[in-house]
């Protein structure tokens, strides 16, 4: 039968034979889960016992739950600040990075070195900073000032924008270092151009650098918005000793989805809730993609 096809056949034939494996591997480990998941989510099981059918049974306590909605709540403070505050910030570094030429590579490497240390290290030390006197750095300055300390991590205002700090420091470089590749892209041509016609640095910067670094901007805001909608090594080891902070002031979807599954042993609740991020996750990036995208 092989040797009855085409060349071209025969071209399709081995594209096949070699996408095989990976699409294979694809689906055993992305949409096996994801679908055993969804079915798990109709289901009550404590992962010992027999799973027994619950139909909406799951959801409808998701509805109902108070903590839920708190956490709910928490998570997309998590994206609706630190979104755009990192993006911001990187692209204000990025922006003056590039035009800076003294000590170029080694200010790039220390701005990248967060994003290559873990974050359980560095969730430890910046926890490490909040502390009160005499341990925490912050505390000890506000100390020596003679201003009242601040109980960071145990305030349910303060907690999340303590963990946020670290959370969108940590993504810094890395979205540096993207906005870098990015302006390196745009022709210098442009901006020649723009130099010889006397066109000012703002409109320059308006007109010619973030409409040609749109396709940087949609990658970098999807890319950290999925981040920060599954945060969690920040927030789960900073607030060790008490997860999510006071009342639940820090706790995202994932430490909630985390608690419920392997602390309480609700497989069927935990699937409910892992559905239902699935659910936010694609919505904000699919929405974010649709207004972002170049028309």
């Amino acid at each position: 039968m092989y040797r009855n096809l085409t060349i071209q056949q025969k071209k399709i034939v081995w594209a096949w034979a070699f996408l095989a494996l990976p699409v294979i591997f694809y689906l055993v480990i992305r949409f096996y889960p994801t679908a055993n998941a969804m079915l798990i989510s109709f289901q009550s099981w404590n992962l010992l016992g027999d799973r027994t059918w619950a139909g909406i049974e799951n959801y409808a306590r998701l509805w109902n739950d108070p903590v839920f909605w708190q956490v709910f709540r928490n998570t997309f403070v998590y994206l609706i600040i630190g979104t755009p505050v990192s993006l911001v910030l990187a692209f204000v570094i990025a922006y003056h990075l590039d035009k800076l030429a003294f000590m170029h590579g080694f200010l790039r490497v220390l701005y990248f070195l967060p994003f290559m240390t873990t974050a359980v290290a560095m969730a430890w030390v910046w926890r490490w900073f909040y502390q009160p006197i005499p341990i925490g750095f912050f505390n000890n300055t506000l100390g020596s000032f003679g201003l009242p300390q601040i109980e960071f991590l145990r305030s349910t205002t303060l907690a999340l924008p303590a963990i946020l700090a670290p959370a969108v420091w940590a993504g810094l470089g890395f979205q540096v270092i993207i906005f870098m590749a990015g302006l390196r892209a745009i022709p210098r041509s442009y901006y020649e151009a723009a130099r010889i016609d006397g066109v000012s640095d703002w409109t320059v910067l308006w007109e010619i650098t973030l409409p040609l670094l749109r396709p940087t901007i949609v990658f970098i805001v999807v890319f950290s918005s999925i981040g920060f909608l599954r945060i969690f090594d920040h927030v789960f080891n900073m607030t060790t000793g008490d997860p999510g902070g006071p009342l639940n002031s820090t706790k995202p979807l994932v430490l909630m989805i985390y608690q419920t599954a392997f602390a309480d042993f609700n497989m069927g609740y935990a699937a409910a809730q892992t559905v239902v991020l699935f659910l936010v996750l694609l919505g904000v990036s699919l929405l974010q993609l649709r207004i972002l995208q170049d028309r």
